[in-house]
């Protein structure tokens, strides 16, 4: 199991984020993370603990591409 990230509200917002993101790896989508497992379950969970998937807020400042060019 892994920590929630602080950004996440609670662990239902993490169990759907990871429930839709493993809904994508599934129909072929790249992780954005090492896979060392694989289910995509896991690797979906790692991605939001990791921080590297978030919740779409349309009033954020900073985009997901943004965020990947200051990486």
């Amino acid at each position: 199991m892994y920590k929630i990230p602080e950004e996440v509200k609670n662990k239902y917002e993490f169990v759907t984020l990871a429930a839709k993101r493993a809904e994508q790896l599934q129909m072929g989508a790249v992780a954005r993370c090492d896979s060392e497992s694989d289910k995509v379950t896991v690797i979906a969970q790692k991605e939001v603990a990791t921080g590297r998937i978030r919740a779409y807020d349309p009033d954020a400042e900073t985009t997901d591409q943004e965020m990947e060019e200051e990486e």
